[in-house]
């Protein structure tokens, strides 16, 4: 593990800062990083506000979008709400669709089969379309490379309107409208929605039309929250707001489907963590173990019984979820070691009867034992298709992208891509990837690094920083959970490991004569011996609060102890 203690903002910046909000200067050192630097900009960011929210006209073609579902809805035709079939794709179609049935009865939704078809808009889709007579498409999460398809449903007389957040090639569909804030010619305010957060805008802008303001939408709220959580977009701007208030909602009054999974984790309040990892696996393991349909199911119903129904098999998905996935880690870091590939700069494995469904979970575990980008390949009808991760700072799009010939067609951004090739160009392109992340990788970015926010005491630690910091949430990319270090600080002779294997540690700590705290470290087990006979040792933590039979205390949550 590396430590970088990111840099410190110029004093002058922070003592002006620091007295116009009346903290401490560290507290404001904290926010200048986060790039909020006045008054101003730091009202903004602690009490987010729907008035913040850009007018959704601001996006290239929403006039043209909205133009087209008005005319469909005064023809009375019908209207296919197509998406993909992860979190951002399912909560995106949920969200849209439900909005239009509101006052529109022809509307149907379509989640592409993850393996019979694959990622995006499909012919099968189309073909349905077609069969069933649909004579417009709006397809959310995907689209925006999807030339081919889009002309195939033209000559079939199918408009298409697409809502997608990846970025652009350099032809983009002849669509009635592409809403794509990363369109090059798009001046959108924000460019970092997901793709449920477009689909939001959409029906921000139909809302408009109906005489609806933005609290009339606030109910749909949940499913953005989710979406925003799930797919890993910044946590700034736009998308600070319609998550903190998507979390109100799911705290105070969500739908039927995310109550119901709620209900099954008995949990009070949810944060943002909680949805990324309670919530978004549950709704994304109908996808990769059943089919999307089923995630769309639960989050378009109205009835709670009906709810939990839904739910309880959704939790059946994740549990078989959570054993393929186990298993299948196993078999590939088996793999690695057999194939003496340890000392390589990627992981690239490949197996034909692992699951499709949870691939892209199996390449982020992998990066937990090597730290690389890494590739998870299964067998897909006479293809090889994979995913990627990647590790921070690492581009692995573009590391694709320099292999691109070795493949059939590739997606994705910086941290996670989806492809598939030949059978006979697999070898090839193994090594050519690992050639290319080999010349273009910086050694640093082999070694997972903890970047620290700042150096402090625990007399620092009050319940006015604890208040502070809470005020910081929801935490996400670019507004991540502060992360502190403290040096020489000792155990007071409480340390012990916990879990099946030892593999947790807790501590009560202190800093010369400063207040205790207890610490836990989660999977730091092996570390013990370095706090052992009051030992002095530094550490890096986040600071969390922990409640237990209705007491709150503070709690050091340690990230890395040395």
């Amino acid at each position: 593990m590396r430590w970088t203690l990111k840099p410190k903002p110029a004093e002058e910046k922070i003592k002006h800062l620091a007295q116009a909000l009346n903290v401490e200067e560290f507290v404001a050192a904290l926010l200048i990083q986060r790039g909020i630097e006045t008054f101003e900009q730091a009202k903004l960011f602690f009490r987010p506000s729907l008035d913040d929210l850009h007018d959704p006209y601001l996006m290239k073609d929403m006039d043209k979008a909205v133009e087209r579902i008005e005319k469909a809805i005064e023809n009375q035709e019908n209207i296919l709400i197509f998406g993909d079939y992860d979190v951002d794709g399912t909560t995106a179609v949920s969200l849209v669709s439900s909005y239009l049935k509101s006052y529109y009865p022809n509307i149907a939704t379509y989640i592409p089969d993850r393996y019979n078809e694959g990622y995006g808009i499909s012919y099968a889709g189309i073909d349905f379309a077609d069969d069933n007579g649909f004579s417009l498409i709006i397809a959310l999460d995907c689209g925006i490379k999807s030339i081919d398809h889009v002309a195939y449903a033209k000559d079939r007389n199918i408009d298409f309107i697409i809502c997608d957040h990846h970025r652009p090639g350099t032809f983009l569909p002849e669509a009635v409208a592409v809403l794509d804030p990363k369109r090059e010619d798009c001046n959108y305010p924000y460019d970092e929605l997901c793709g449920c957060g477009v689909g939001f805008k959409l029906i921000q802008a139909l809302g408009a039309n109906r005489n609806q303001t933005i609290e009339d939408l606030v109910l749909y709220l949940d499913l953005v929250a989710t979406a925003i959580a799930a797919d890993i977009v910044p946590m700034t701007g736009e998308n600070r707001v319609l998550a903190y208030f998507g979390l109100q909602v799911i705290n105070a009054e969500p739908r039927p489907g995310i109550k119901a999974l709620i209900h099954q984790i008995k949990k009070k309040t949810l944060d943002i963590t909680d949805v990324v990892f309670i919530i978004a696996p549950r709704i994304n393991a109908a996808g990769r173990i059943k089919h999307g349909n089923h995630a769309v199911e639960l989050l378009t119903e109205f009835d709670f019984e009906q709810a939990q129904q839904f739910a309880s098999e959704i939790e059946q998905y994740n549990t078989d979820r959570k054993d393929l996935d186990k298993q299948i880690t196993k078999e590939a870091l088996q793999q690695i070691a057999q194939n003496q590939e340890e000392k390589n700069f990627t992981s690239v494995v490949f197996q034909e009867d692992w699951h499709k469904g949870v691939i892209g979970i199996v390449a982020s575990r992998l990066i937990e034992t090597y730290y690389r980008p890494t590739l998870v390949f299964t067998k897909s009808g006479d293809k090889y298709a994979a995913s990627a991760r990647s590790v921070k700072g690492f581009d692995v799009y573009n590391a694709l992208e320099a292999c691109s010939e070795h493949l059939e067609q590739f997606g994705g951004h910086m941290y996670a891509a989806g492809m598939t090739l030949k059978e006979e160009n697999y070898q090839t392109f193994k090594n050519a990837f690992e050639k290319t992340v080999q010349e273009t990788i910086h050694p640093d970015q082999l070694t997972p690094e903890i970047s620290i926010d700042a150096e402090i005491n625990f007399e620092d630690i009050s319940p006015k920083l604890i208040r502070i910091l809470k005020q910081f949430e929801p935490f996400g990319p670019l507004n991540m959970t502060p992360v502190f270090l403290t040096k020489k600080i000792k155990d007071t002779g409480y340390a012990k490991t916990l879990g099946s294997e030892d593999e947790h540690l807790k501590l009560f700590v202190k800093q010369n004569n400063s207040e205790g705290f207890t610490a836990i470290g989660f999977g730091l087990g092996n570390k013990k011996e370095l706090t052992s006979n009051q030992k002095e040792f530094d550490a890096v933590y986040c600071i969390d609060e922990n409640e237990w039979n209705d007491k709150v205390s503070i709690q050091l949550r340690l990230k890395d102890i040395k």
